[in-house]
């Protein structure tokens, strides 16, 4: 079993590294966006309509995709102080039981950023000209990570091998 999560982690690993390059490639696209339109504004005395919602569009790209890596890494919030008087096995269970509801916040992701993106799907965001729906589907698409990410984690935890927590040294896929 441990051979299938190895072969597991590897592809998880590749689609968390694909997830924060797209997420860095946001941050600095919506940077230079935003500097465009500052530019634009102060300088030229214009202003140009679509880098601010374009903006926050990748805005929620990265947030959302970055989130569900930090997920799979052991980064995301969790109570901790009861983690440190609890014994071993204790501490394996809370931590299944922490990432069984990281996967149902994940569903709920998936299950209301879908009905978010069809009921937005008719309206065209007037600057971009495209369907609303593309301001949904971050929330869909890290949600699918983050239950993807929280599933690895249980797996890897019930075939024996170890999963990142926060504040431990990283780990090798």
């Amino acid at each position: 079993m441990q051979d299938r999560m190895t072969s597991v982690a590897r592809v998880t690993s590749v689609m968390a590294k694909m997830a924060l390059w797209v997420s860095g490639a946001g941050l600095v696209l919506m940077t230079v966006l935003i500097a465009c339109q500052v530019f634009w504004r102060y300088v030229l005395n214009d202003s140009i309509s679509w880098t601010e919602p374009g903006s926050v569009m990748i805005m929620g790209w990265f947030i959302f995709l970055g989130a569900a890596v930090g997920i799979r890494e052991g980064y995301h919030l969790s109570f901790d102080i009861l983690l440190h008087v609890v014994p071993d096995r204790v501490k394996l269970w809370l931590h299944t039981v922490s990432d069984t509801v990281v996967i149902g916040f994940g569903c709920g992701m998936v299950v209301y950023g879908t009905q978010l993106a069809v009921n937005a799907a008719p309206n065209v965001l007037p600057s971009l000209g495209i369907s609303g729906a593309f301001d949904f589907m971050p929330i869909v698409a890290g949600g699918v990570l983050v239950v993807l990410f929280s599933i690895e984690r249980i797996a890897r935890r019930l075939s024996g091998m170890p999963t990142a927590r926060f504040g431990e040294t990283e780990l090798e896929d």
